[in-house]
């Protein structure tokens, strides 16, 4: 693992998390329920995180609610991100070249900077059959911050979400279902501990169009495991600030990192 070292100088990093139901098949009325939430997003803020699949629900009709790249719903990202000066983020479902992605989508004022085509297709839902994999893992910046994005499933595969000394956030968008929320907490704790670097994890609320139902629990968990944010099971917006130099303390007080073992993926 590369060195943890050097974040001390950044300034801190305020983040909102939206914990919201979606409307099913629907990204006109989500487009529009979203646009009220950002009504209440504060000023201070500089990240904005909405969940998996923020626009439609998670499905598997990829064919049917897929849009292209100079779609709506980028382009209303764009235009958001524009207007309230932040980064917004969150996944869509995505048609290019003919195939389907479960895509993150990390849109600055400026516009699109960065894509993350999910990794690890949710095979107990068919994910796999509608959707193309992901071949490369993604590290954005902003304000001297390095975060890597993640989409829901990934969460359970460490290996590829390993720090090799390139990130200091780990920020997740999911649809995880209530019947497995234990794990959901264990896990996005656990990547945040293992990592040495903050954990934002934003999960939806409500019953969808195939009646599985999300309790929410998004969180934010510091380098330790430290509860920072707990947003329950209802629909919430809150913020939470990260800060540069407790994290950079944590990590030169415990420097796990240096015990590493080497390893490359293939």
């Amino acid at each position: 693992m590369s060195s943890l070292t050097g974040l001390a100088q950044c300034e801190d990093l305020r983040v909102t998390l939206i914990q919201t139901a979606t409307h099913w098949h629907d990204p006109v009325r989500n487009r529009d329920m979203f646009d009220n939430w950002f009504r209440h997003v504060p000023q201070k803020s500089q990240l904005v995180v909405l969940p998996e699949m923020f626009s439609t629900g998670f499905t598997m009709a990829s064919s049917q609610v897929a849009e292209p790249m100079d779609g709506p719903t980028v382009e209303w990202m764009c235009a958001r991100a524009a207007e309230l000066n932040k980064v917004v983020c969150g996944s869509v479902v995505i048609e290019e070249d003919g195939a389907f992605y479960n895509r993150f989508l990390w849109v600055t004022p400026a516009g699109v900077e960065g894509i993350y085509d999910k990794r690890h297709r949710f095979r107990m839902a068919g994910e796999h059959q509608y959707y193309s994999a992901g071949a490369q893992r993604l590290v954005v910046e902003l304000k001297g911050w390095r975060l890597c994005p993640l989409v829901c499933y990934d969460l359970r595969f460490p290996v590829w979400l390993r720090n090799r000394g390139d990130y200091d956030v780990l920020l997740c968008v999911a649809n995880w279902p209530s019947v497995r929320e234990v794990a959901w907490r264990a896990l996005i704790q656990a990547r945040a501990v293992e990592n040495l670097a903050y954990m934002v994890a934003v999960n939806a609320v409500g019953t969808d169009g195939n009646d599985v139902r999300y309790s929410g629990g998004s969180a934010v968990f510091g380098p330790g495991g430290e509860v920072l944010v707990d947003c329950g099971r209802v629909e919430h917006l809150t913020s939470c600030t990260l800060k540069a130099g407790d994290l950079a303390a944590f990590r030169d007080g415990f420097p796990a990192w240096q015990d590493a073992d080497e390893f490359q993926l293939k």
